[in-house]
């Protein structure tokens, strides 16, 4: 099955929620030109548009967006802000690597901040919370057989991740795993990229899921870790880095 014959889902009323960008929470009249330009740079570094290493041309930009380089400049620091490029002392600007290093920091923050997202929504668990969750999950289950399913099981994945952060009542907590999600996002389309690790993301999703409706917190917060570990794991296997800091690649 391709992701172009699946079936409309329950999911898709929430999806839309979820603006799978830089300043989600912003509309862009309320963005500086400068966010503005970032927002767009960032889109196409999420979508692999621009790839890992990629040199980004300040004057090529000033010219596609007819601005000077002044709002370039401050949109590419804006984007080091978040991950996503690297500025290079007398050298411009480039794409920002994909490294082990930053992976296993970045997910163990984030395991920790969903880890309270968690907690939160299981001490006021509701059916909303749960109609969601199996919304969710039943989409990813769907794309975690799809031939062509990697980027889009990782895209929802996230978006579940960051609904269920608007479930559980912090919005600087929300806002934190919002940013931190998107800087593993490319991560994670590297982690979830076979069919075989899918079915495995999927089926722990569901065991999470079930666990929440029992209001076994303990269980759902482990099937979490593992979830994003195992994830991370694969990631850094498919970059051809060694899985710990020691070993040889």
């Amino acid at each position: 099955m391709k992701t172009t014959d699946l079936p409309v889902d329950r999911f898709a009323q929430w999806e839309g929620a979820v603006a799978f960008r830089l300043f989600a929470d912003q509309s862009d009249p309320t963005l500086t030109v400068s966010e503005q330009i970032a927002a767009r740079l960032g889109d196409r570094i999420l979508s692999g548009a621009m790839p890992p290493g990629a040199r980004i041309g300040e004057q090529e930009l000033a010219d596609e967006f007819a601005v000077s380089r002044g709002p370039i400049r401050e949109a590419l620091r804006i984007l080091e802000r978040e991950g996503l490029a690297t500025l290079l002392p007398r050298r411009g600007a480039i794409v920002t690597d994909l490294t082990a290093s930053e992976l296993r920091e970045l997910l163990e923050v984030r395991a920790g901040l969903f880890e309270l997202v968690v907690r939160k929504i299981a001490a006021r668990p509701s059916p909303e919370i749960l109609t969601l969750m199996e919304a969710g999950v039943t989409r990813l289950e769907v794309l975690s057989t799809a031939e062509d399913g990697g980027d889009d099981y990782a895209e929802t994945a996230y978006r579940l991740m960051i609904l269920c952060a608007r479930q559980c009542g912090n919005r600087r907590l929300q806002r934190m795993l919002t940013a931190l999600s998107l800087q593993t996002l490319r991560y994670s389309k590297l982690g979830l990229a076979s069919v075989e690790r899918r079915q495995r993301s999927a089926r722990l999703w569901r065991e999470a899921t079930t666990a929440l409706a029992r209001g076994d917190v303990e269980r759902m917060v482990a099937l979490t870790r593992q979830r994003i570990e195992e994830s991370g794991e694969e990631a850094i296997r498919q970059l051809g880095l060694p899985a710990h800091p020691g070993d040889q690649p």
